[in-house]
Order: C-alpha cells, then sequence, then structure tokens
C-alpha cells in the first residue's frame, strides 16, 4: 500500500492542530489549508510544528487531495482559505472566478522522471531517452507507460515538455497515463507502468524499496526553472487577515532556512505530518536533502517560469488560452519576511 492511501486510512482526512490565542489574546482565526502530501510541503508544516503560527494567531486544519486540480472545487466552495500544491491549477482556478493570490513558493523543480526495472536496462550511458524508449517498445512491441498526475498539473505539464520537447522522444514509444499521487507511487512499486514522474519522498521511498528503479532526470531538465508547489490564499481570507498572511510566509520563509541548515531537526516535523509512523525519519531525512529536493520561499523567482509552463500547458490543450499573470502573484508578503530575517 502506498504512502498517500495508507495516510488515508491511518488518520481523518481532516487535521486540526490546536493552537493557543495569539500574543494579543485575541481569538485564533482559522486557517483551512489544502495540501498534497508531498515533500515540498514541509516548509508550512515545519512551521507550524515549531509553534510561528499558534504563536501569530492561527489556528490551522489541514486537508489532505490528491492534486492540485482536485483542489480546484474545494477553492471554489469555499471550504479552504489557503491552497499549498503546484501553481499550474491556478490558472484554471480563475478561469472560473476564484480570486487567489499566491504568497510565497515553497519548492522549484522538485518534480524528477523515473523509470522502473523493466525501462530502466535501455536506459544505458550514453544512449538518449528517446532512443531509449524506441528501443523499449522495439523489444516489448507496446509503448513505455509512463504515469503522472491529471492534466492541467503541474507534474503532467512537466513530463510532456521533456518527452516532447527535450528528449523529442517520438509519441508512439511512449504514453502519458494520468492518476493520482497514490496511484502513481503504488504503479511504479509493482511495475504496472513503466515510469512516472514523482516528488520527495516518494523518490526516497520507491528506490529505497526497489533499487532497480531508476531516476532519469531531475525537474531542472524536465523543464528548466520549473515552478513547484506554493502557498496561495483567498481574496477574501487575505483581505479579512493580511497580518496573518504576514505571519504564514514569515513562517515558511524561516522554515525553508531551517530545512537547509538543520534537516535533521525539522524531519521529525516533516514525519509527523507526512509518515504518520509510516515513513520513518531516517527515510524523511534522507528525502529532504535529497537532489530533488530545493526548497526556497521567494514567488518572484518562478513568475516568469510559470508564462512558459502556462504556455506550454496551451499547446497541450489543458488550458484554453493563456492567462495574464497580473495579480495571481502578491510578493510584498515575502518580501517583507525576507527583509525582516
Amino acid at each position: 500500500m502506498s504512502l498517500s492511501r495508507r495516510l488515508v486510512l491511518a488518520a481523518p482526512m481532516v487535521v486540526t492542530f490546536a493552537t493557543r490565542s495569539g500574543a494579543q489574546g485575541a481569538a485564533p482565526v482559522a486557517a483551512r489549508i489544502g495540501v498534497i502530501p508531498i515533500l515540498a510541503a514541509a516548509p508550512v508544516f515545519v512551521a507550524d510544528r515549531q509553534g510561528w503560527l499558534k504563536e501569530a494567531g492561527l489556528n490551522t486544519s489541514y486537508t489532505t487531495f490528491e492534486s492540485g486540480p482536485n483542489m480546484i472545487q474545494a477553492l471554489a466552495s469555499g471550504t479552504i482559505d489557503i491552497y499549498v500544491a503546484g501553481v499550474a491549477p491556478l490558472g484554471v482556478a480563475r478561469t472560473r472566478g476564484i480570486d487567489i493570490k499566491v504568497v510565497s513558493t515553497t519548492a522549484v523543480e522538485e518534480m524528477t522522471a523515473v523509470v522502473t526495472p523493466k525501462l530502466a536496462r535501455f536506459f544505458e550511458a550514453g544512449v538518449a531517452p528517446a532512443e531509449a524508449f524506441k528501443r523499449y517498445r522495439a523489444a516489448t512491441g507496446q509503448a513505455a507507460r509512463m504515469a503522472t498526475q491529471p492534466a492541467g498539473s503541474v507534474p503532467n505539464t512537466t513530463l510532456q515538455h521533456w518527452l516532447w520537447e527535450v528528449t523529442r522522444t517520438d509519441k508512439a514509444d511512449a504514453t502519458v497515463v494520468p492518476m493520482g499521487i497514490d496511484a502513481t507511487q503504488q504503479a511504479v512499486l509493482v511495475g504496472a507502468v513503466e515510469g512516472a514522474t514523482i516528488r520527495e519522498p516518494a523518490v526516497t521511498i520507491v528506490t529505497q524499496r526497489d533499487p532497480g528503479i531508476k531516476i532519469v532526470a531531475l525537474g531542472g531538465e524536465m523543464f528548466p526553472n520549473q515552478p513547484g508547489t506554493v502557498v496561495a490564499v483567498t481574496a477574501a481570507f487575505l483581505q479579512r487577515h493580511p497580518d496573518k498572511v504576514q505571519a504564514l510566509v514569515t513562517g515558511v520563509v524561516k522554515a525553508v532556512a531551517l530545512i537547509k541548515s538543520d534537516p535533521a531537526r525539522v524531519a521529525p516535523h516533516v514525519e509527523q505530518a507526512l509518515g504518520k509512523g509510516i515513513v520513518d525519519v531516517a527515510t524523511i531525512a534522507k528525502a529532504l536533502v535529497s537532489p530533488a529536493s530545493k526548497f526556497t520561499a521567494d514567488p518572484r523567482s518562478i513568475i516568469e517560469a510559470t508564462a512558459a509552463l502556462q504556455r506550454y500547458q496551451v499547446k497541450l490543450g489543458s488550458l484554453d488560452r493563456e492567462l495574464p499573470l497580473d495579480g495571481l502573484f502578491e510578493t510584498r508578503f515575502f518580501e517583507h519576511a525576507a527583509a525582516s530575517q
């Protein structure tokens, strides 16, 4: 059974961390956070577990989703205030009239392409990926199946960009199979697909369980400056609680610095949020320093890459048209937090 499915079975989907009122004695503000169970969300978990959000008067609750696109309905229905997932689905959200602002990133270039043993043997030293896929089809008579998340998600867009634009793989030699995070990890482990795009801690988990699974590309190779996980807040929440948004972003900035300087210290916090005793602290600690883990809080760093990602989504047909990014990114909270560190 894969990580995210076991988490769902092991605990209620919505988890609330008990909080006290802020320093001024005011009633805490409820912050309903939607998140996908990946390591890139670690800065939010660390900020919470360190007590920084509680001290600022935020009463956080978490709802877990299988992908960013699946979270859009929750935004539309008003059941979450804060979105922690890939930036790509937010373009779709805006076309549906959802006013949401990206206030921070948590990680970039977090995607990896992995292949299972039956395809890995064709990825020999000096063999281009397109040639490896071609040789696999010649040997088996079928295209390699590459699992990823649904159309419109960052993993799906990144995988297709790597296959068709970077490696120039023939579309007869590989096929994209959309599924959720849970199903993707499970499919890789049981060999139901030949490869996938996955993120940490799944990368560390699957390669430890089966050393025959091979990483064949990191996020920067798949999509240069690939925009990863972001923290976005609804305009309504921002307008009501700008001070709490500032506290959230400041917490993320501090957490990113702590993850980079002392990953062993924060690993238990992340394990409590993601592992629930299923994935051990040592595995989380290894994933935190993996080449696939690039933590950053600066939303300015992904604006151009987000525009490029959006253009490619239009080419793929997962987005009807390019949407102006004006108004999507609200960088002043990060700038204030960075200046105060």
